[in-house]
């Protein structure tokens, strides 16, 4: 006769064996991107010169921008989740805001490639 703790053991594998998709359908997977600029930009807190900078989504709400040879860590923060405004092109994938003349544009949001939602950049004046 097959034991009670080993029948109650085989259940919660094979439960766990079924879930486990289940739970990792509901995590960000790791985005990267690579955009270059032509003119300087910043972001809260650092300021990117023209180039080419690796964008990526590590996890919920936190976006690192790193060099294009991802040698160096320029930013690192949390973010919000915001939809892709209506009209706004698949082929963009950066908003920019407004600046003084002569000073580098600040990014509000970065767009992952074929992403319906993207991380808007938090500013806080001031600081």
């Amino acid at each position: 006769m097959v034991s009670r703790k080993l029948v109650l053991s085989l259940c919660c594998l094979v439960l766990l064996v079924v879930t486990t998709p289940l739970i990792g359908a509901g995590s960000t997977e790791n985005k990267s991107m690579r955009i270059t600029f032509s003119q300087p930009v910043r972001l809260p807190g650092v300021g990117l010169g023209s180039g080419t900078y690796i964008f990526e989504a590590p996890a919920w709400d936190v976006v690192q921008v790193l060099s294009g040879d991802r040698s160096r860590v320029y930013y690192q923060g949390f973010t919000r989740t915001i939809e892709r405004p209506r009209g706004l092109s698949r082929h963009q994938v950066v908003s920019l805001g407004e600046s003084a003349n002569g000073s580098p544009s600040p990014i509000t949001a970065w767009y992952p490639d074929n992403e319906s939602t993207g991380r808007q950049f938090i500013y806080t004046e001031g600081k």
